[in-house]
């Protein structure tokens, strides 16, 4: 089986009808069905996409989390600590911001080990670098 991290923007794509990436996503997760893809989020980044969908696509968004559409990671607060240091460290170089859903699934590639990302977030994606060099595989 295949693993794969979920960013906010796919999950936006995916339940909204007039978004730019939904036929990419739709082609992606057919794809997936037939090799087998679990994908791995974290609840910041369901937070993020709940927010920038209208109702009633957030609830449907929702319902499909809650069936295990992706599997959801929880961290602990003290895993805050190294995610303000990523964030700090993305913001400081004078390029954009990394923000919270974004440091939550660099922490969930070094727990992991997956770096391949579902990401609408491309730029940013790109130049994240974790701790051993690697950077993530955008799908």
């Amino acid at each position: 089986m295949r693993n794969v991290l979920l960013d906010a923007g796919p999950l936006v794509a995916l339940f909204s009808p007039g978004d730019r990436w939904r036929l990419h996503y739709e082609q992606v997760m057919a794809d997936a069905a037939r090799v087998g893809l679990r994908l791995l989020t974290t609840w910041p980044c369901i937070v993020e996409a709940s927010h920038l969908l209208d109702p009633p696509r957030n609830f449907e968004m929702l319902q499909w989390v809650q069936l295990r559409g992706a599997d959801v990671f929880p961290f602990d607060v003290s895993h805050l600590d190294d995610m303000l240091g990523w964030m700090r460290r993305y913001t400081e170089s004078g390029k954009r911001e990394m923000d919270l859903a974004d440091a939550s699934l660099y922490w969930l590639a070094c727990e992991t080990g997956i770096t391949e990302v579902m990401t609408t977030d491309r730029n940013d994606f790109e130049r994240y670098r974790l701790p051993d060099g690697r950077g993530f595989d955008i799908v």
